[in-house]
This record gives structure tokens, C-alpha cells and sequence, in this order.
């Protein structure tokens, strides 16, 4: 029975560790002393969904796009929001404005990840990029229920993973990622999401004021 005991707080404890981490470089001053404008990119979305929930392959493209999407603005209006109130020492681009200058160069989720954080940047005409990506095993753009008691005994009660980068335009280097772990005490839906987690990664944020 302590046997047991031991290895449930060894897992909890684990299991919290992993929750989040933080990354700076330590060339983040130097590197960014002259950003201006920051571009927010749709996110890489994965969907693990139970077999009850399948999609065809197309489906699941299309619902995968609209988990990122989802995230894009969510982050545009958490940014937006914070910056009228306390600000920071960058802008962010419009990401309808994002989006359009992506589709004109032929950009779209299917090919995204093939062009470099330099080419991104010059065709969106910005200092660096906000990116990044989730692993989800709810679609929490369309809003999720509490879970029930066996998910909670199971470990199944998380809703997923999300890392959010940003990186350097003219180096294309990683400058900063922040990783947490999609809880039900996240939120019930993106925007709710998004706004808990981007508070816990607030105070690390490199572009304070």
C-alpha cells in the first residue's frame, strides 16, 4: 500500500512539473533590441480525439485548421487587450492583414511549415513571429464539458498541450517558448484558454513595458 501511496504522489508530482516550462535565449536583448512588429501565425493544431469523435482525413485537416485559427485570435485579442492597458515594447501585426499576405504568396496551413522563419517574416514584412503548436484531445474552439469522474481517476481529464514561440526574422532563431499543459482549470473554451495560459507566461513575456 505505501508502495502505491509513494508512486501516486511521485506521479502527481511529475505530472505537475511537466505542467509548464519557460524558454529565454540568452541573446533575446540582443537579437530583438530593434523589433518592431511582431506577426501572429495560425497554430499547428494535432488532434487525439476518442474514436467516437472520427473524422475523415479531410474533416480532420479542416478541424485541426480551425483549432489554429482559433488559437491566431485568441492571441490577437489577449495581446490587444494587455497592450491598451499596460503595452509593450512591440506591436502586432493584424492577423487578418497576416492572413491575407500569407494566401497572396500561396501560404496556407498545408504548406506553412515548409518556409523558414526569414522568408515568413520578409513576405509579412515584420520584425519576428509568434508561432507555435497544440496537441488537443477535445476541440476546445467549439468549447468543452467538465469531465466526468473516470477521466479525472483515469488522467485523461487534460485537454491537451500548447507551446507558443517566438523567433527572430532576420536570424530565424527561437527567442522565447513557453509550454503548459491545457487544463479543466484552463478553461471551457479558446479565448478562455488562451487567456489563462498567456497569464501564467505573462510576468516571463520578454516584451513587457
Amino acid at each position: 500500500m505505501k508502495k502505491i501511496l509513494l508512486l501516486l504522489v511521485f506521479t502527481c508530482s511529475v505530472s505537475a512539473f511537466a505542467q509548464k516550462t519557460i524558454y529565454e535565449s540568452s541573446h533575446f536583448e540582443e537579437l530583438s533590441k530593434h523589433h518592431k512588429t511582431l506577426a501572429i501565425l495560425p497554430f499547428f493544431a494535432t488532434l487525439q480525439l476518442d474514436q467516437k469523435e472520427s473524422f475523415s482525413t479531410e474533416e480532420l485537416e479542416k478541424q485541426e485548421a480551425r483549432e489554429g485559427y482559433a488559437v491566431q485570435n485568441a492571441l490577437e485579442s489577449y495581446f490587444s487587450r494587455k497592450k491598451s492597458r499596460k503595452g509593450f515594447s512591440v506591436n502586432f501585426q493584424n492577423i487578418k492583414n497576416t492572413n491575407a499576405l500569407l494566401s497572396k504568396s500561396n501560404i496556407s496551413m498545408k504548406n506553412l511549415d515548409i518556409h523558414t522563419t526569414e522568408e515568413l517574416c520578409k513576405i509579412l514584412g515584420v520584425d519576428g513571429i509568434i508561432s507555435g503548436n497544440l496537441t488537443l484531445r477535445k476541440l476546445i474552439s467549439k468549447g468543452v464539458e467538465s469531465p466526468s469522474l473516470f477521466d479525472i481517476i483515469s488522467g485523461k481529464s487534460d485537454y491537451g498541450r500548447i507551446a507558443v514561440k517566438v523567433s527572430d526574422g532576420k536570424s530565424g532563431k527561437l527567442l522565447w517558448k513557453f509550454e503548459k499543459t491545457i487544463t479543466r482549470k484552463s478553461g471551457k473554451n479558446t479565448q478562455d484558454i488562451i487567456e489563462s495560459i498567456m497569464k501564467k507566461a505573462s510576468r516571463k513575456f520578454p516584451y513587457n513595458q
